[in-house]
């Protein structure tokens, strides 16, 4: 009894697996065998209506030949048409038109009046096409009905006529003939099914991939675009940003609401498009560049983005071309901000290192000196007020110099350890709308500070140095501003342009000289006698460590020093944070 048990099991295991093709391969077969159904109706029709005519007497077909025949067009029209309209039922529909046909052949075999083999050779059709198209049980039950169908007629008609052993013989042959095909199709059918499995297995494959790789160039920091001949069939959405470039204004909205979406499918054309017409209007000499480069060199150079493309921004761009394999060019696009950054934290931390070596060693004497000129100022003050008639002015004058002078070389040593205290930016999202009001009430209270918010941008910086930053710029502000009106007052401006949040600390001053621009951000170099050098040299130096840019802009009607610092989205700032909360 076991080994029968386990033999039952293995054929339920069998009937019930899911041995037949995905829904929109069984649909195309579906619609396939329907029309082929339809075909032979029609023509097993006329080829009645033409027997029955043959010869010299003319009869009409049987009724039941007629009925069946008129049922099974009028049937198969309807099963051609249902695949086009219903497509959650199609195995059933499968199943029904598949079993219709073994009827009606069954039934055109008896109204024959003797074995066709042309019929027969239908019901071969029928038991492939059901082992093609239905599950393993459904198509063994419509081959065994077929094989009853046809010897069941065999008995009939030895009943009905003579005894012949020759036509049994042939039935019993064609029935294994019927086993014989639908195992044969049977085997197709896997075969079909697998490869189709292995397609659809290597189509979900190869479409994470193409997704994962949409997600990295759209993620990447570097721009990256690729041009075919003359078009441009790829941008991704940090080359828009490095390049300036912004959605056209004239597509329709839903395509810039979606702008940053469908880069990571396929990139529209209407965009594709309006960047390439931005590219050569704003950059034509990178274009040309790329375009030069002969098919299958590389080549590699940097690019000043210009002024029309708010080279204030950006500034300078390395430019990668590398050949592809069908004879396209890849061309990456990479910020020299970063490597500026990197090498401003190599810079600070080997300042640091000089400064944190010799700081004692410069300040134990220079604090001595200072406090021999406090003593030698107490002494002549001493003298003075014993002898009224001993004249000491030059000397305490000498002092006072000596004193004065060892302060301001003790405040450059502290702002040059600024920079060894700082050798590496710790960043935090600040919120300039929120955190700009509190600095300035700290820092500048009693002063004439007009903050303008044209928007509320958050920024990843390290606090400490850009309130360094700040007061530095705004100081500067107020002491040159002072020089000029009895007023003194600054102005802060923030707004957003492209990718960046930009601050503009502005004020009435006489402005930098023209000669002394390229000096401008240069340790110790001041036009002032009081100052020392180092805080437009120390403000440019923290915001190259926060990859940010510090810039005068001697085009602005009033004297502005313009801070530039990547935008982050807010947003996704408070996700992050929740999610490191929970």
């Amino acid at each position: 009894m076991k080994p029968a048990t386990t033999i039952i099991s293995a054929i339920s295991r069998y009937l019930h697996h899911d041995d037949t093709l995905p829904l929109p391969q069984l649909r195309r077969l579906g619609i396939i065998y329907s029309s082929y159904r339809f075909v032979v109706s029609i023509f097993s029709m006329l080829m009645v209506y033409i027997s029955a005519r043959a010869g010299d007497s003319v009869s009409l077909p049987s009724f039941l030949q007629q009925t069946a025949l008129s049922f099974y067009v009028m049937l198969s029209l309807i099963l051609l048409g249902l695949f086009y309209v219903v497509t959650k039922q199609m195995r059933r529909q499968l199943a029904f038109g598949l079993v219709l046909d073994v009827i009606i052949l069954s039934l055109l075999l008896y109204t024959a009046g003797e074995p066709d083999l042309q019929l027969t050779m239908l019901y071969m059709v029928v038991v492939a096409a059901s082992f093609m198209l239905l599950h393993g049980s459904q198509a063994l039950v419509i081959t065994l009905l077929a094989i009853i169908f046809v010897i069941y007629q065999q008995f009939f008609y030895a009943i009905a006529n003579s005894m012949n052993l020759a036509n049994l013989g042939d039935a019993l042959l064609m029935s294994a003939s019927f086993l014989a095909v639908g195992g044969l199709s049977w085997s197709i059918s896997q075969r079909l099914v697998q490869l189709e499995k292995v397609a659809q297995s290597h189509a979900k494959e190869v479409e994470r991939l193409n997704v994962i790789n949409q997600e990295v160039i759209t993620q990447m920091v570097n721009g990256v675009i690729v041009i075919d001949k003359q078009n441009i069939v790829l941008a991704n959405l940090a080359a828009h940003q490095l390049l300036s470039i912004t959605q056209d204004s004239s597509l329709p909205a839903s395509s810039t609401s979606t702008n940053i979406k469908e880069m990571r499918g396929d990139t529209p054309h209407a965009i594709l498009s309006n960047f390439k017409q931005q590219l050569s209007k704003q950059h034509s000499q990178l274009l040309q560049a790329c375009l030069s480069v002969a098919t299958g060199q590389s080549r590699t150079f940097t690019y000043d983005v210009p002024e029309v493309a708010n080279a204030s921004i950006f500034g300078k761009l390395r430019v990668q071309i590398i050949p592809l394999k069908d004879d396209s060019k890849l061309i990456l696009l990479e910020d020299l901000r970063r490597e500026q950054a990197s090498a401003q934290q190599l810079k600070l931390a080997s300042l640091g290192q000089l400064t944190a070596s010799i700081a004692h060693e410069i300040r134990n004497p220079l604090a001595a000196i200072s406090q021999a000129s406090q003593l030698l100022m107490e002494d002549l003050t001493e003298i003075e007020a014993n002898a009224s008639n001993v004249n000491t002015t030059g000397n305490h004058e000498l002092y006072e110099m000596i004193f004065s002078q060892t302060k301001r070389v003790n405040r450059i040593i502290e702002d040059i350890l600024k920079l060894s205290r700082q050798q590496a930016a710790s960043q935090q999202a600040i919120v300039l709308a929120e955190w700009m009001p509190v600095f300035l009430d700290n820092y500048f209270q009693g002063h004439d500070i007009f903050l303008h918010l044209k928007t509320q941008p958050t920024i990843s910086f390290d606090p400490h140095q850009l309130e360094q930053i700040l007061i530095n710029l705004i100081n500067n502000g107020l002491r040159y501003s002072s020089y000029s009106h009895p007023h003194a007052y600054v102005e802060i401006e923030i707004y957003c342009a492209d990718s960046d949040v930009i601050i503009d600390i502005l004020d009435d001053g006489d402005g930098i000289k023209t000669e002394d621009l390229k000096h401008l951000f240069n340790p110790f170099f001041t036009t002032d006698k009081a100052g020392t050098g180092l805080g437009l040299y120390l403000s440019q130096a923290f915001c190259e460590a926060n990859q940010a840019r510090l810039l005068y802009i001697p085009e602005h009607e009033k004297t502005c020093f313009r801070f530039i610092s990547p935008a982050i989205d807010s947003e996704n700032i408070l996700q992050a944070v929740e999610e490191n909360l929970y």
